[in-house]
């Protein structure tokens, strides 16, 4: 079937995830969704080895490390999106401007040119020289540090991230490179976050946005972190700023150049086009579930969760990833939080902690281990397991910014079954996002709706529980791809179809409005867990290095295996 008519335009939205990127058509006029394509990454997640395709051998990455391949961003670019629009059955002549969201904090170091420094000669097997994806938590010793310090000098930009720079963001990685491959950090000539790498490859302009330099860059009021501050963390690092990371900014919704020839050639898309600034996966959702307002939150809810929020005031939210000026949508202060693990979580416990027998059943009923589960799960009373669980399995990214910290399940027994501890684990998610609310709630930013985008949207058990602890009203986008919408909405503002990102968020975004609605019954009872929930948070997140300890412990193991294993 066409949707091809003479007068109508289209653009593109790429949505580059963990694992695969996706591109969908998006109709200007209203927002409709007309083809998507989708392709895995090849290389997915590096997190035991570098590829020995690329590197020559598999060279075994310390534990916490997780890097990718920026070859498999491009490939996206010349599969995903000709598909996308094949399957839309348009001209893609009608195609007037194209946009892109990534993971944050993504980061690839690059030549001057943009080169990948894997992609140069030599460098292929060393894993410094890749992309440090958001989740490589290796330099939480450097963030340690930066923390430190900034308390001790009593940095005026540390409460705009609720008081704790993350282990993943550009800074502590940055740190890392510069004390662990002196000569791959010499050779970068630019540190640049993913979401702008791709655009740069796109129109052949390096513009840093606004978004990632704000909430991943510790970039606050027009000014990064000072050279003063730079230096005393490391001797010859003070420059870091200056020479590998400064770059003008692009506002969210701009135009940071046009389609390249080669980018063309790649995506089947008119030479020319409009390319819009780079953005954020959760970012740029708030506008495709039309939460462009004050007070209401979006839970973009995946592998990971990230909570993003636009408000008039400007107050300091102890553990939040970030408050910027715009971050979100102009005129608004945008506020960031999240949860390192979420359906990570989920996926771990289906596939080391089920016993083969409910896979059988889940298989013989035409379910997934997800879908039996849950349905088990859900016939009990709140409680009725009498489980609390802490969502650490990736670490705390709000509100105590700590990932040393580690899953936990308490109350277990001989009579304890697989769903009974899935459910606790679902509710563990549910109370980490409450901390979250509270403590927004508590810091006088009020949160009034709660917003969920994301493949986790459609386990209607969790998305009740979600309901029932916050007590909130929970509305769902209506698109099973929140992010490429909400890139496709600022690639039609980037072509000039609107004029700016609200006014195309109410023609294109997409939002099913209060479709779970707390139960007070079962809030009251979630009240008991969660209050145990926060004993246990404030415990092992604030009062024991316990957590901190056993990882400590597994990496000198790891270490000393690695070591015999050399010898």
């Amino acid at each position: 079937m066409s949707h091809q008519q003479s007068d109508e335009q289209y653009v593109v939205g790429v949505d580059y995830g963990t694992l695969s990127g996706r591109a969908v058509v998006v109709r200007v006029s209203d927002g409709a969704e007309l083809g998507t394509g989708v392709h895995d990454y090849p290389h997915a997640v590096l997190e035991a080895s570098l590829p020995a395709d690329l590197a020559g051998s598999a060279r075994p990455l310390a534990p916490e490390w997780a890097l990718q391949v920026p070859e498999d961003y491009r490939e996206v670019l010349r599969v995903a999106v000709p598909a996308a629009v094949a399957a839309a059955g348009i001209d893609p002549a009608q195609v007037v401007g194209i946009a892109t969201d990534f993971t944050a904090c993504t980061m690839v170091p690059t030549l001057g040119d943009g080169t990948p420094l894997n992609e140069v000669d030599g460098l292929a097997d060393r894993p410094h020289a890749y992309v440090k994806l958001w989740k490589h938590h290796a330099a939480q010793e450097q963030a340690d540090r930066i923390n430190e310090l900034a308390r001790t000098r009593v940095e005026s930009w540390l409460p705009r991230y609720g008081g704790l720079i993350s282990s993943e963001w550009e800074f502590a990685k940055g740190l890392q490179l510069f004390e662990e491959d002196r000569d791959v950090y010499d050779r970068m000539e630019h540190w640049v976050e993913a979401a702008d790498w791709i655009v740069w490859q796109l129109c052949g302009h390096y513009v840093r946005n606004a978004c990632t330099a704000g909430y991943k860059g510790i970039r606050q009021d027009g000014a990064y972190p000072s050279s003063d501050f730079l230096g005393e963390l490391a001797e010859g690092f003070g420059s870091f700023v200056v020479d590998k990371l400064e770059h003008p900014i692009g506002e969210l919704g701009d135009r940071a150049g046009a389609l390249s020839a080669e980018a063309a050639t790649w995506t089947g898309l008119p030479e020319g086009i409009a390319v819009a600034v780079g953005n954020v996966d959760a970012h740029v959702t708030a506008p495709a579930a039309q939460a462009v307002g004050a007070g209401q939150m979006v839970a973009i809810m995946g592998t990971s969760t990230c909570h993003v929020m636009n408000a008039d005031v400007l107050r300091e939210v102890p553990g939040m990833c970030g408050v910027v000026d715009g971050g979100i949508v102009s005129g608004l202060w945008g506020y960031e939080a999240g949860q390192s693990g979420v359906g990570d979580i989920f996926g771990w416990f289906t596939r080391t902690s089920v016993p083969a027998a409910y896979t059988e059943t889940a298989a013989s009923a035409g379910e997934s281990v997800h879908q039996h589960l849950t349905r088990l799960a859900a016939a009990q009373e709140v409680g009725e397991h009498g489980l609390v669980a802490l969502d650490w399995h990736s670490g705390n990214r709000s509100v105590l910014v700590d990932h040393e910290l580690s899953g936990l399940v308490v109350g277990q027994t001989l009579a304890t079954r697989p769903e009974d501890i899935y459910r606790a684990l679902l509710e563990a998610t549910a109370f980490g996002t409450r901390v979250i609310v509270e403590t927004f709630r508590d810091s006088g930013v009020p949160v009034e709706e709660f917003i969920v985008a994301g493949g986790l949207a459609q386990n209607a058990l969790l998305m009740q529980i979600y309901a029932d602890v916050t007590r909130l009203p929970l509305s769902i986008i209506d698109s099973e791809q929140g992010p490429a919408l909400g890139s496709a909405i600022h690639a039609a503002v980037a072509a000039g179809a609107y004029p700016d990102v609200p006014t195309a968020a109410k023609q294109m975004g997409k939002v099913r409005r209060h479709v779970f609605m707390p139960d007070e019954a079962r809030a009251h009872a979630y009240d008991a867990l969660f209050e145990q929930y926060v004993a246990l948070h404030d415990h092992f997140g604030r009062s024991t290095t316990t957590m901190r300890r056993l990882k400590a412990i597994r990496r000198e193991a790891v270490a000393r295996r690695r070591s015999r294993a050399q010898t």
